[in-house]
């Protein structure tokens, strides 16, 4: 018996693919957690900002170490360079400067010891396994799936903008000067957004990459949604206040 195997699903177009890729995010992204509705409608208290803070800071504290490790499997000089810029913008080029520096800025706003927030002693277990989980996926996977789960920044620019208006809003008791690392996010993320974007549709070029590209971008948001379904357990069971 003679067994004839099915021809490979066609590409999406550019178009459709790009499409799936926004409906991820759109879909998905951590924006609709439960913890962030609450964040932007105000109703956290000061304990539970400072630990959204802390966690999320060893989140942040990872993003130049998963973007070495994407630069390391680029083949060109010229995505090299771009990709580097990725990590200076929250390394810095110097002492002081980039996007670590504006979060633990905004960690000592909220009134948070920065020797606290870098040594890590108050991260939660299920914030460093979902961190560890994205960096190793960064490590391990394509260049294509690697990029491809960095496209969260799509959805990102929104966010920062709705969540400086809720701080300014809701929590005037941390200082406008601890907003810097949301007020410069906003371009940084559009921009970093439109170059992975152009990649992903620019390398996937059949069936199989495409839904790798898209299951890779599902993969970042699950690992997003995990730090904070974390922080909301442990408000849950520390007698703080459920989400409505």
């Amino acid at each position: 018996m003679t067994t004839t195997l099915a021809p490979p699903a066609k590409p999406w177009s550019r178009a459709e693919f790009e499409t799936r890729l926004r409906a991820v995010g759109q879909d998905r992204y951590h924006d609709r957690h439960p913890f962030n509705l609450r964040m932007h409608q105000g109703d956290l208290t000061p304990e539970e900002v400072r630990r959204w803070i802390t966690n999320r800071f060893h989140y942040q504290r990872h993003i130049p170490v998963k973007d070495a490790l994407i630069l390391a499997k680029l083949d060109s000089s010229h995505l090299r360079r771009m990709w580097l810029r990725r990590i200076e913008d929250h390394d810095g080029r110097g002492e002081g400067e980039g996007g670590i520096e504006r979060w633990l800025r905004l960690g000592e706003a909220a009134g948070l010891d920065r020797a606290t927030l870098l040594s890590g002693g108050s991260v939660l277990p299920g914030v460093r396994l979902a961190v560890e989980g994205y960096v190793n996926f960064c490590r391990l996977r394509s260049p294509l799936e690697a990029v491809a789960a960095s496209l969260t920044e799509l959805t990102a620019p929104d966010l920062m903008r709705l969540r400086i208006e809720a701080f300014e809003r809701h929590y005037p008791w941390i200082a406008p000067d601890g907003l810097a690392y949301f007020r410069t996010r906003v371009d940084q993320g559009r921009r970093d957004s439109a170059e992975a974007l152009d990649l992903v549709l620019e390398w996937a070029r059949t069936r199989e990459d495409q839904e790798k590209a898209v299951a890779a971008l599902s993969f970042k948001c699950d690992v997003l949604w995990s730090l904070l379904d974390a922080v909301q357990q442990h408000a849950g069971q520390h007698g703080l206040p459920e989400p409505v």
